[in-house]
């Protein structure tokens, strides 16, 4: 049931384990925007969109948050 995306996935997920830093608020926006990304079309896939569309809400003003804060600070 694994695709090649899920399986890329977990490569890049390891790969970031490894690194003893906090990641900066690119990363970790694009890491967020990839999780639910994934999550998205897994629940295409099962037909479970409207749970990952009301939490995908719930996390969109948070990413608009880290967005304007990093442009202040710039």
């Amino acid at each position: 049931m694994c695709t090649p995306m899920f399986i890329a996935a977990l490569f890049i997920i390891a790969r970031t384990w490894k690194q003893p830093r906090c990641p900066s608020t690119d990363e970790w926006i694009r890491k967020q925007w990839y999780i639910y990304t994934m999550e998205y079309y897994s629940a295409i896939k099962k037909n479970t969109f409207e749970s990952v569309l009301m939490r995908w809400m719930k996390l969109e003003p948070i990413i608009e948050s880290e967005v304007s804060q990093k442009e202040k600070h710039q």
